[in-house]
């Protein structure tokens, strides 16, 4: 089996598992089933991992990005985007965070992927970032893929409302 049919296969099961949990209680379930399902949660920095949710982001706290690095910032359409880089250097298999700041404030209306590989995305997992009201920018979430391909760029893809899709990349830490 190939390291890209393993990544599919771990992905697709992973996510089946946390689906699997999610909403299917009866009417009678008593509250501790539900107690158990928010505490597990939240035990994971309130992420999911698999790349397309995580907890609203107007609680989250400013020391969650104490150890962001700025990246070179990408200009795409005339826009510069301000980047920054958590979790410290990229490694193989590595969950990664990205910060993504527009230059303009839409409360969540632009619709931002981002993934850590190359262009074509060949062996990356794409994540969809999750706007933060409370510091107006979009947090992603991404693992780096294992092996890491040669020269991994972060490519961050912006959505705006209007439909438009726009791409840039720059250099991880």
């Amino acid at each position: 089996m190939n390291d890209l049919t393993k990544l599919i296969l771990a992905s697709t099961i992973a996510g089946a598992l946390a689906l699997g949990g999610c909403g299917n209680e009866s009417p009678n379930a008593d509250d501790t089933a539900h107690a158990d399902h928010d505490e597990h949660d939240h035990v994971e920095g309130d992420h999911d991992h698999g790349g397309e949710m995580h907890d609203d982001h107007d609680d989250h706290d400013h020391a969650d990005h104490a150890d962001d690095v700025a990246l070179d910032p990408i200009t795409v359409d005339g826009m510069t985007i301000e980047l920054a880089q958590g979790h410290g250097e990229i490694e193989p298999g590595k969950e990664m965070h990205l910060v993504v700041k527009l230059p303009y404030s839409d409360n969540g209306a632009t619709v931002i992927r981002s993934w850590l590989g190359t262009e074509d995305r060949f062996a990356s997992v794409v994540a969809k970032a999750e706007y933060a009201a409370s510091h107006d920018d979009y947090d992603v979430h991404a693992i780096a893929p294992d092996p890491l391909p040669e020269n991994t760029m972060w490519y961050i893809e912006i959505e705006k409302p209007d439909g438009q899709k726009l791409v840039g990349s720059t250099t991880p830490r």
